[in-house]
């Protein structure tokens, strides 16, 4: 019998594991990947995120390997209509730190073994929960060839967390439905190697025909994102790039990336918690990627969850108001990212005329003391 079993092995799942070992609890975490997925997708970690990480020991190896960007400019048609410094935002961290999701989640799966060596069970698809009121049987399909189809009884235990993404199927199993909050803008990414003429800043060009985004990564290069039209699915790095040139005037070099193309869909689970059934991360609310908000918004939930599972433990007679709890402030929560990745999209959707240039003096309002220390907050989810 376990005290928790994580059903995801990704970033949210497995810092949520290295916060429960910390604790002394018996957690395992069950993952259908037999290795690492090395997409970069995630890439910025936001100040409260790093002192979770601090939290768990890892902020040091994770800042070592990464890029701070303290400082964000907005520009328009050659022109900087600001610029945000992140200085204040934090005592410890006053900066954004940028580092491929793939390089975070090793950094994570080290600590983890280091807390718990036997914690992460690799190549398992778990197919069915079963809440048996005092515990959850956890049913799984492996996914090693040699045994591919059958299913087994992998564990049991006090509680379960539901870590397996937006794309997991075991949220609508266990019947918690979603209701939207918005989206449906369209945007294609890539990484380049970087040129060096922006240094450590993001830069938010705000076009008359879509906002393009950049952002510096370790190792020379630089992410660029630019909302399109269309889902430009299979679109090759040229498209990319040519797009880019025409709204900012910016000619990159020749990049090997295969673009990302992505449709923003934002959701929140109706409860977080159905018994001793658990959801965190994107499981539990899908945010826009515009602004970095998911990842971050995941590891937050984990670093709310570890304390009010380590109650409802020890005090099982208080368990329903300490995880009450814990879903009553972490979809509030949701719900503000959702509502500032909206607002992150509007501002960045194309405008011409009148509304191009009303769009440009309130940018330039929000630049300026001492609103762009609220700014700067938000944009880092001081808030959260």
């Amino acid at each position: 019998m376990r005290d928790v079993i994580v059903v995801g092995g990704g970033p949210v799942g497995i810092l949520l594991a290295c916060l429960l070992a910390d604790q002394g609890l018996d957690v395992l975490v069950l993952e259908s990947r037999t290795e690492p997925s090395m997409q970069a997708r995630a890439i910025g970690i936001h100040p409260p995120s790093m002192r979770v990480l601090r939290t768990v020991g890892v902020a040091g190896e994770v800042l070592a390997k990464a890029v701070r960007i303290e400082v964000g400019s907005v520009r328009c048609g050659g022109r900087t209509l600001g610029r945000l410094s992140f200085a204040r935002v934090a005592d410890r961290f006053p900066f954004v730190v940028a580092l491929p999701q793939y390089e975070t989640e090793a950094v994570l799966r080290k600590r983890l073994r280091q807390l718990r060596p036997d914690a992460l069970r690799s190549g398992v698809r778990v197919g069915t929960l079963q809440d048996r009121g005092d515990h959850v049987n956890v049913l799984a399909e492996t996914t090693d060839p040699a045994r591919k189809g059958s299913v087994d009884l992998l564990g049991i235990a006090r509680y379960v967390v539901v870590a397996d993404g937006a794309r997991g199927h075991l949220r609508e199993a266990v019947g918690i439905g979603t209701r939207p909050l918005g989206g449906g803008d369209t945007y294609l990414m890539a990484d380049y190697p970087d040129t060096g003429e922006h240094g450590s800043e993001a830069v938010l060009f705000f076009e008359a025909g879509g906002v393009v985004e950049s952002f510096p990564l370790p190792n020379g290069r630089r992410r660029w994102v630019a909302m399109t039209p269309t889902l430009m699915t299979d679109a090759p790095i040229t498209a990319l790039s040519d797009l880019i040139r025409t709204r900012t005037g910016v000619t990159l070099p020749a990049s090997d990336a295969v673009p990302s193309a992505f449709t923003v869909q934002q959701r929140l689970a109706t409860s977080m918690v159905r018994g001793r059934l658990v959801l965190v991360g994107d499981a539990a609310h899908e945010i826009s990627p515009i602004g970095g908000q998911g990842m971050n918004l995941g590891w937050l939930d984990a670093l709310a969850l570890a304390p009010a599972l380590k109650h409802a433990l020890a005090l099982p007679i208080e368990a329903r108001a300490t995880l009450g709890d814990y879903d009553r402030v972490r979809r509030r929560s949701a719900r503000r990212a959702a509502s500032q990745a909206g607002f992150n999209m509007a501002m960045g959707r194309p405008a011409h005329g009148l509304r191009l240039r009303a769009r440009n003096a309130l940018v330039r309002i929000l630049a300026t003391p001492p609103l762009n220390g609220l700014l700067a907050r938000a944009f880092t989810m001081r808030w959260l």
